[in-house]
């Protein structure tokens, strides 16, 4: 199968979906690749290094899009690629289609077959192409947030552990999940009162048994969370709901009981978020104030450290990767219940589920494509 790796061209997006270590793992099974020129410069990958491994370097995204199978990407195509895609092209990528649905039109019109990162799920539910995501994500939002408490940066002036003599910042985190337990662990390391809300019961007592004596744990329901965001200095939104929009636990009213200078990121703004008043921004422009609460909601956060997160990405995708190239797609996801769960548009059909409720659009159960 002929591999394609364009350079990712969304806004400040870094990183790359194939280092020069998987160049060489697809060579070794026989399948040639072509990279952008400079796609992997971003995250600290020169096009000698590629070359080395075994692939052909090109001048242009068009170039990369007319001869590949098989695209393999970090971010779901922007408007300015839609028309690059090919008919049975197969697209391995981040797409989150629940958030737009102008892009979940231009698949269905492009009759390509996109499989998901996000949707890819193991028999245990978790999804293992998010989670290296999900951890960058959970530690950049504790990061990111501690740099907005600043006051210059619009925050309350508050330095997240305190010192001596001095409260530390209340941290509130939404949901219990791999990114909600990664900003819990940087929150609580770096000093702050940090209380973590969920609705499953059980992964509660599991935070409480990990997680240091400076968290808490709560259950999640409006009347809580509207107790607990009026004592927050910074909020965190980690909520994901696998391929589907995330629910609105914070809404626009609630803003009214924060103190100025509070800050909310919203990690799941690439699902249509959990604040209801985050709409999704760039590393360009992070932020923006609504009320005197400053929102952070960049949508590809983990694109501003690119060379861990893209050791992370790949070393997650690689595996799949390979199987789709040396098995094609519809032989592979019969085989691999894992990667089956990933499609969700296949020539033209929506095929997963919550997608096709997120738009209101007809929904194509897999079997009927498979078959």
């Amino acid at each position: 199968m002929i591999i394609g790796v364009p350079k990712e061209i969304k806004n400040n997006e870094n990183r790359v979906a194939l280092t020069p270590a998987g160049v060489a793992e697809f060579r070794k099974n026989g399948h040639p690749v072509y990279i952008q020129s400079t796609a992997g410069v971003g995250s600290g990958f020169e096009d000698s290094e590629y070359e080395k491994a075994g692939a052909t370097i090109l001048p242009t995204i068009e170039a990369v899009y007319e001869i590949a199978e098989m695209i393999v990407k970090v971010k779901e195509p922007i408007t300015s690629e839609y028309a690059l895609i090919k008919e049975n092209q197969l697209l391995f990528t981040y797409f989150h289609f629940a958030s737009s649905e102008p892009l979940t039109h231009a698949m269905i019109e492009r009759n390509a077959v996109c499989l998901a990162y996000e949707t890819v799920e193991k028999a245990d539910r978790s999804l293992p192409l998010l989670v290296p995501m999900s951890e960058v994500a959970g530690r950049m939002a504790i990061q990111e947030g501690a740099k907005y408490l600043e006051k210059p940066m619009g925050g309350r002036g508050i330095l997240l552990g305190g010192v001596a003599g001095v409260k530390p910042a209340n941290v509130l985190i939404l949901g219990g999940g791999i990114v909600g337990t990664q900003a819990a662990k940087m929150a609580t390391g770096l000093g702050a009162n940090v209380t973590i809300v969920d609705v499953n019961l059980n992964r509660l007592r599991y935070l409480e048994d990990v997680l240091p004596a400076n968290a808490d744990t709560v259950m999640s329901n409006e009347y809580n969370i509207r107790q607990l965001v009026s004592q927050s200095d910074l909020i965190v939104g980690a909520v994901l709901i696998p391929g589907a929009k995330a629910p609105h636990l914070i809404t626009r009213d609630m803003l009214s009981l924060m103190k100025k200078g509070t800050v909310l990121v919203d990690v799941a703004v690439d699902q249509g978020g959990c604040i209801e008043t985050c709409t999704p921004t760039t590393h360009e422009n992070p932020t923006y104030e609504i009320d005197g609460i400053v929102h952070y909601c960049v949508a590809n956060m983990p694109g501003a450290v690119p060379y861990t997160s893209t050791l992370a990405l790949t070393n997650a995708t690689l595996p799949y990767a390979i199987q789709l190239a040396n098995k094609g797609w519809q032989q592979a996801c019969t085989q691999n219940e894992e990667l089956k769960k990933g499609l969700n548009v296949v020539n033209g059909k929506i095929v997963y589920k919550a997608v096709a409720d997120a738009w209101g659009l007809t929904y194509t159960p897999l079997e009927e494509v498979l078959n």
